[in-house]
């Protein structure tokens, strides 16, 4: 099942933005050098070893680019590929082929990367309850599908932004004057707006935790930068109370340690914000 994001308007918009970006008025190289009506074929190749991901969307960039391009699919999003493998192959107009390809290939590359990322770091993990979770460390105009690609991964979506859920961060307690103030001042809100919208709360030490755990009507807590001491007493103090989010500091070297204080679940901006593109390409034969 899509997540609520990942609409038929969001994808439309995000293809038809990248396309006129891209194209413009015309594909030249393409309707210059390629006689009209030429019909050929191109297989998607596999250059690196990774986990898959893009495939369902680059279906739907080929039918926006020209409904008479067909796609046979070879492997499925969240497939374990290697270097030779083949993605799938596309038919039709070859001048369409190639005005679709770099669209094609720019998102699965970086899906391609965030998904094995996400996949690796979330085995590390897989003897702990702990889920890896995104955050809103994107690229702007490529969130929607930089989270797609963490779900393919195998992790898990935080808010995709400033609307779905409330996140009184450390900027928010301090300029509303305090965990409680900014707490009811939220709650407050949400009622007056008739907003359903979960609340989670950043907490710096066990005296932010413990102020959360009193003040209550909150969905999750965060443990901010917390050394995995302070952070095994933090959960054992909120005691399933709240859901747990450890976050700030945590990279490939600590995270084992850091799944294993008990937490509920583990948010990294690396999973969008630091990989490099899994090497693929698109071939003519």
């Amino acid at each position: 099942m899509n997540p609520p994001y990942l609409t038929p308007e969001a994808l439309h918009s995000f293809i038809s933005a990248a396309l006129q970006e891209d194209i413009g008025p015309g594909d030249y190289s393409s309707l210059a050098s390629i006689p009209e009506g030429k019909i050929g074929q191109a297989k998607l190749l596999i250059k690196e070893s990774g986990i898959l991901a893009g495939v369902e969307l680059a279906t739907y960039i080929f039918q926006a680019v020209d409904p008479k391009l067909e796609v046979e699919l070879l492997k499925k999003d969240g497939e374990e590929v290697h270097a030779g493998d083949i993605g799938f192959l596309v038919s039709g107009p070859s001048a369409s082929i190639l005005s679709a390809e770099r669209l094609v290939l720019n998102c699965m590359q970086r899906m391609s990367a965030i998904a094995t990322k996400t996949h690796r770091l979330t085995q590390l993990i897989s003897h702990t309850k702990a889920r890896l979770m995104d955050t809103r460390k994107t690229t702007p105009n490529f969130r929607l599908m930089e989270k797609w690609a963490v779900l393919i991964g195998g992790g898990v979506n935080h808010r995709f932004a400033l609307y779905d859920m409330i996140m009184l961060k450390d900027n928010h307690v301090d300029f509303a004057g305090g965990i409680r103030k900014a707490i009811e001042r939220t709650k407050k809100y949400l009622e007056e707006n008739q907003l359903k919208l979960k609340i989670e709360v950043e907490t710096r030490n066990l005296e932010e935790v413990d102020e959360v755990l009193q003040v209550g009507g909150v969905d999750y807590i965060m443990l901010d930068n917390m050394d995995p001491d302070t952070m095994k007493e933090a959960v054992r103090r909120i005691d399933g109370k709240m859901g747990t989010e450890a976050s700030g500091g945590i990279t490939e070297s600590n995270l084992v340690e850091v799944a294993e204080c008990g937490v509920d679940y583990i948010s990294m901006g690396a999973l969008t914000h630091s990989v490099s593109s899994l090497d693929i390409s698109l071939k003519a034969f």
